[in-house]
């Protein structure tokens, strides 16, 4: 963290601070200064200070009730400290806090230095990305204050995901709290939580630097000892492990390596969290590991053994792609019925017949959190592959389950969980098996009819979407 903090020097504490030409209240507003600005003191006349903004270039005063003065002596860094820790969860007031942050960073000597600045700091650096990502009516306020903590050091880095803006902390000072062997247990779990975000990795990463930065995810998170941790600190761990275990799982099956043990870490972890020690402000973050879970728990399965008169076979095609074949038993020598290649993983232990053995679902996930429902079912004369996806706008992330088939009215039974627009959304859906148009659909599958009688059992013992 560069600091170029010097002597005689003010903080802004009153947002939109005017900064005049002249020091009376009706002389001309220069410009309005946010809550945090660091400004340099150059004298002092009619209750007002005479002042220099580096980050504007421009001079100008400013009342003295506006701005607090600081120094940078040790004797000052108890008093800047003590300003730190009660900012550090004032939310709204992050730039403030950010700058009593370098300033005693700069005022406390090295010996004395604990983790315990660098863990505040960097807490109010990841809240303040967090406003800048989301849809705030205040944005144009939250980018001055961007700019504000960018002049302290504090960096940034932004993605387009989804169409959407990402702003994310780089994690310089997480990294120095990991690196500090005083860092208490809730700290360095905090630290390690805020290096391994899911929505922070770059989303143009190819698949080769995105499966060593989940390795080293999944390492780092392994450093964590659980065993001082709070009840809510220890479930966000859980959590996320989770997560990086399921995106590990994806990865290890597109270099066709075993993916089983990934699987079950992923599923353990899942299993190890305590919803209810998370809260309503955390339950997201559950909620976002048991769908990326669900998305790769095929991984965990071994195929069944086929049965029926559907056989389904799969074999490298292109570079990158598996080309699935369906055949009917009963005529082996005749071609198959349908062909189709994927990029994606075909998790063959989710193939399952359908309609007296007529039809045939297969799961299949192209992406590390997005599952698909292939549908293999005769239509008009001849066999097609329709495809079922979680949702058909814009969704972050999502997956499809076969939860069942009906024979008496010949509805397909699925369960969809999706993210859109960071809400979660889940709905149990009927479908005609003949061109999959939905005929029901509810939040729950106690308002449909079909799925109290036919729902299948493997399904309801596996699946995550009854958590």
């Amino acid at each position: 963290m560069i600091l170029a903090l010097t002597a005689a020097l003010a903080i802004v504490v009153q947002d939109r601070s005017s900064l005049r030409s002249a020091p009376r209240s009706t002389a001309t507003e220069l410009t309005a200064l946010p809550q945090g600005e660091v400004l340099e003191i150059r004298g002092e006349r009619a209750g007002y200070l005479k002042v220099y903004d580096y980050r504007v270039e421009r001079g100008g005063y400013l009342r003295a009730e506006a701005v607090r003065t600081i120094g940078l002596a040790e004797t000052d860094a108890p008093e800047l400290l003590a300003v730190l820790r009660f900012l550090r969860d004032s939310r709204g007031a992050e730039a403030l806090g950010i700058s009593y942050g370098a300033a005693y960073l700069k005022a406390v000597p090295a010996r004395t230095l604990t983790s315990e600045p660098l863990d505040a700091i960097a807490r109010m650096a990841e809240r303040l990305a967090d406003q800048a990502s989301g849809s705030d009516s205040r944005l144009t306020d939250i980018a001055t204050q961007l700019e504000v903590v960018a002049q302290l050091g504090v960096r940034m880095q932004s993605f387009e995901r989804n169409g959407r803006l990402q702003v994310c902390y780089d994690g310089e000072l997480n990294r120095q709290v990991l690196r500090l062997h005083g860092a208490r247990a809730e700290e360095r779990a905090r630290a390690a939580l805020a290096l391994t975000r899911s929505e922070c990795m770059d989303p143009s990463a190819g698949p080769v630097l995105h499966a060593s930065l989940d390795d080293e995810r999944g390492a780092l998170l392994d450093q964590i000892d659980e065993r001082n941790l709070s009840a809510l600190t220890r479930s966000r761990v859980h959590a996320r492990r989770a997560v990086v275990w399921a995106a590990i799982t994806f990865e290890r099956a597109r270099r066709l390596e075993p993916v089983g043990p990934a699987a079950q870490r992923a599923l353990a972890e899942l299993l190890a969290v305590s919803p209810e020690d998370l809260g309503a402000d955390r339950r997201a973050e559950y909620l976002d590991a048991v769908l990326r879970v669900s998305a790769a728990r095929w991984a965990a399965m071994a195929p069944a053994t086929a049965s029926g008169p559907l056989l389904l076979s799969a074999a490298a095609g292109s570079p990158g792609q598996t080309c699935l074949s369906l055949e009917d038993a009963r005529h082996p020598r005749a071609p198959p019925l349908v062909r189709r290649c994927t990029y994606g993983i075909a998790w063959l232990a989710s193939a399952r017949p359908i309609a007296r053995g007529s039809a045939l679902v297969l799961s299949v996930q192209p992406l590390e959190s997005w599952r698909e429902l292939w549908v293999f079912h005769p239509h008009e004369g001849s066999w097609s592959v329709d495809v079922l996806s979680p949702a058909l706008s814009d969704p972050d992330e999502g997956y499809v389950d076969f939860a069942g088939f009906a024979p008496r009215t010949r509805r397909l039974l699925v369960a969809c969980e999706v993210k859109e627009h960071g809400q979660f959304h889940r709905r149990f859906q009927e479908l005609r098996l003949d061109d999959l148009t939905i005929v029901r659909q509810a939040s729950s599958p106690d308002f449909l009819p079909d799925f109290g009688r036919w729902q299948d059992a493997d399904w309801r013992r596996d699946t995550l979407a009854l958590h």
